[in-house]
């Protein structure tokens, strides 16, 4: 089972937020379950936004007014026969906080209330950050595209407020509640941001990236899949490729035997030999899978045609300390122990 407080570090290294104020110093607190970790966060990340204003924008209306404001919108005014009651239908742009992402704070603050799990405290500071909203509509949850403007700090807030909703809202009843936990799918789109923010924030000289990788072949026939990796390591003309997963059960069984999942295996294994088109074996390839409660979990190092394939666990449910320094072992493992602690030094990661 993964520490509630490793999501909060996940969550914060795939959003960019460990150098926010507020919300970059929850690593050390205690959270008995998701819908906490998630107030304490849109509490925070909410009172600092308040400070500065919520964002707000243009938005067209039209009203039936007795005094007039923007442009007379004549034909429905003549419609609606609005003369005979001295006014008339006037289009005008209203300057609102009524927008998308602010409905979608909302929406996560509204939900967060009816939780039993969130703490009284807690919903005190939920209650008084909803009635801020009072100008923002009071509306169902809407799926709506990542949130890109608005200042960093706002982008964020929205963000993680739309990955609460997209991963925990279930039906019920003709309405909606609250999941106890984020479902697998979820979950592994959050690891696998959290691996590539971590290379990224600690060690930039790797260039981490999600690399689309291409087939070594001269002319590739239409309809080829698309090779594309969640983590692309390259230090001193080597390479690492990380597949992360996020399984229930990392491992498959058939009639009592326990082996890696094949198609995993396939694929990473595909990636690195098209990665390698030298053919010198300077690229490896890592299946990374989270930990799980199984008494026997993958931990191997093989070399296949000439390149290492690795199949290893990270577990999520000890303290960051020790899942940092799993990542460090594993950084080290491309850059060679003395590199690793040089770097380590220059930088202070």
């Amino acid at each position: 089972m993964i520490l509630v407080g490793n999501v909060y570090y996940m969550l914060a290294y795939a959003f960019r937020a460990l150098s926010m104020g507020g919300i970059g110093e929850l690593g050390n607190e205690e959270f008995e379950n998701l819908h906490n970790l998630f107030a304490e966060i849109i509490i925070r990340a909410m009172r600092r936004q308040l400070k500065r204003g919520l964002p707000r924008t243009y938005r067209s209306e039209s009203d039936e007014l007795g005094n007039l404001r923007g442009k007379i919108g004549i034909p429905a005014s003549i419609r609606q026969m609005t003369f005979v009651r001295h006014h008339l239908i006037c289009e005008f742009d209203e300057f609102t906080e009524d927008t998308a992402g602010n409905r979608l704070i909302k929406c996560a603050i509204t939900l967060l209330l009816k939780q039993d799990g969130v703490s009284a405290e807690r919903k005190r500071f939920l209650k008084f950050l909803r009635s801020s909203l009072a100008a923002v509509a009071d509306v169902g949850y809407r799926k709506i595209p990542p949130q890109r403007i608005g200042g960093a700090e706002y982008v964020m807030l929205v963000n993680i407020c739309r990955f609460l909703l997209d991963g925990m809202i279930m039906n019920a009843d003709g309405g909606h509640k609250m999941r106890e936990w984020l479902p697998d799918e979820k979950m592994n789109g959050l690891y696998e941001h959290f691996l590539l923010e971590y290379f990224r924030k600690h060690h930039p000289y790797f260039k981490a990236r999600a690399a689309r990788i291409d087939w070594d072949m001269d002319d590739a026939p239409p309809g080829m899949p698309e090779m594309k990796s969640d983590v692309y390591l390259t230090y001193g003309g080597k390479t690492l490729i990380i597949d992360a997963k996020f399984y229930s059960r990392t491992m498959s069984e058939h009639y009592g035997k326990r082996t890696y999942h094949s198609h995993n295996l396939y694929q990473i294994y595909t990636y690195v030999k098209n990665a390698d088109r030298a053919k010198n074996g300077h690229v490896a390839g890592m299946l990374l899978y989270a930990k799980t409660d199984e008494a026997v979990t993958p931990d191997n190092d093989s070399v296949i045609g000439g390149n290492v394939i690795s199949v290893k666990t990270l577990d999520l449910s000890q303290r960051f300390e020790g899942i940092r320094a799993q990542l460090e072992k594993i950084a080290g493992s491309l850059m060679g122990e003395a590199d690793a602690v040089e770097e380590i030094q220059k930088t202070g990661a």
